[in-house]
C-alpha cells in the first residue's frame, strides 16, 4: 500500500511521494489538486518504510516506543487503568450509554472545533492536538492517490474522541491531557476472550476483571468460531463509537471505510493475526484495507501543522458527499 513522505506533503507546494517497502506502485499527486490534472508537477521518489519515518525525524522503529519516551509514565499510566477497567461489563454499559446519539446535534466541522485542544494520552509518537494528526493522516492518503472515501476516512477515523465532551472522569473520558482517557483512545482487543500477549503492556493483562473467567478463555470465549466481526464486542472507545454514530448517521461511506473506523486501534487483530478463529468470509479483505490505513495512521505523525483553514474546503466537499449536514452525536 502506497505512503507518502510526510514532511513534503505538508510543506512543499508539489507532492512527493513514496512507497511501502513491500509495495512496488510509486504513485504521483500534487497536494491540494489531486484529481485536478492542471499541471502541478511532482517528483517521483520511491522509498521504504523507514525512509518516510526520516522525514519525521524518526525511524520505523522509533514508532509506538512505549518504554523510552518523554511521555511514557502518562502512556503506562492510561494502559493500565484501560486494562484494569474494560472488562465486559463495562463495555456493555458504555454502550448503552452512548448510542442514543442524544448528545448534540452537529456538523462535522462544528464536532472538529470542540476537538481542536483534544490531545491523546494514549499516543507516544505526538504531542499536537488529534485534530492536526487527522489532517496529517488524511492529507497523506490524499497525496499518495488513494480512494476519496479512504481519504475521508483519514480525516474522521478520531472523531469519536469527542466523547469526552460529554464523558465523565470517572468512566474513563475526560479529555485534558494527564486525565483518565482510557475509555478514549488507545489500543483496542476483542472483549470476551483472553487478552492476547501481542497487546501492549501484557503485564497489565492480569489485572483486567475478566482474566482467568473460564467462560473467555481463548481461542473462542463467549463466541462461536467464524461468527464474524460484526459480531464480536471490543473495548470501548473512540473506535466503537464513530463506527456505531456513522451507522446511525447512515453515512453513504463504504463498508472499508467503516471496518477502518471500527477496527484501526485493534493492534492484536490486525498486526499481531489473533482472533482468526472469528473471522467469517470477507472480513480478512476488510482488514487488508485496515492494515493499509495504518501505514498512514502511523508514520505520518510528527510536530508539523497542516493548515486547517486552508484545506477545509476539499474536505468540506468529501463531507457533503458522505456525511452531509448537521449529525446525531
Amino acid at each position: 500500500s502506497p505512503q507518502v513522505s510526510v514532511l513534503r506533503v505538508l510543506n512543499s507546494p508539489t507532492t512527493t511521494t513514496t512507497t511501502m517497502a513491500e509495495a512496488a506502485v510509486v504513485v504521483v499527486a500534487p497536494l491540494g489538486v489531486v484529481g485536478a490534472g492542471d499541471g502541478a508537477t511532482a517528483a517521483e521518489v520511491t522509498t521504504t518504510a523507514n525512509d518516510i519515518a526520516k522525514d519525521s525525524g524518526k525511524v520505523v522503529e522509533e514508532y509506538r516506543n512505549y518504554s523510552d519516551n518523554m511521555q511514557t509514565s502518562i502512556v503506562y499510566n492510561h494502559y493500565k487503568q484501560m486494562r484494569t477497567n474494560q472488562c465486559a461489563a463495562f463495555t456493555e454499559r458504555m454502550m448503552k450509554k452512548w448510542t442514543s446519539f442524544d448528545h448534540a446535534k452537529l456538523t462535522v466541522k462544528e464536532a472538529f472545533d470542540k476537538l481542536e485542544g483534544y490531545v491523546d494520552s494514549s499516543d507516544p509518537d505526538i504531542t499536537l492536538p488529534n485534530v492536526i494528526h487527522a489532517l496529517q493522516t488524511a492529507e497523506a492518503i490524499r497525496a499518495a492517490g488513494e480512494p476519496e472515501w479512504m481519504v475521508l476516512t483519514g480525516l474522521l477515523h478520531d472523531m469519536g474522541k469527542i466523547m469526552f465532551v460529554w464523558g465523565e472522569a470517572s468512566d474513563g473520558q475526560e479529555g485534558t491531557r494527564t486525565g483518565p482517557q482510557w475509555a478514549l483512545g488507545g489500543d483496542t482487543w476483542v472483549v470476551g476472550v483472553d487478552i492476547p500477549d501481542s497487546a501492549v503492556f501484557p503485564e497489565f493483562n492480569k489485572l483486567n476483571p475478566d482474566y482467568g473467567k473460564a467462560e473467555f478463555k481463548a481461542p473462542l470465549g463467549r463466541y462461536t468460531k467464524g461468527c464474524g466481526l460484526k459480531n464480536l464486542q471490543f473495548a470501548f472507545g473512540h473506535d466503537e463509537y464513530m463506527y456505531q454514530m456513522l451507522l446511525h448517521n447512515k453515512t453513504s461511506l463504504p463498508k472499508e471505510a467503516l471496518a477502518i473506523v471500527r477496527y484501526h486501534s485493534c493492534y492484536p487483530m490486525h498486526t499481531h493475526d489473533e482472533y482468526k478463529e472469528l473471522l467469517e468470509d470477507g472480513d480478512k479483505e476488510l482488514l487488508e484495507w485496515v492494515v493499509r490505513f495504518n501505514k498512514y495512521d502511523l508514520y505520518t505523525k510528527c510536530e508539523t501543522e497542516p493548515s486547517f483553514d486552508k484545506l477545509w474546503p476539499y474536505y468540506q466537499g468529501l463531507i457533503d458527499k458522505y456525511l452531509p449536514g448537521t449529525l446525531d452525536w
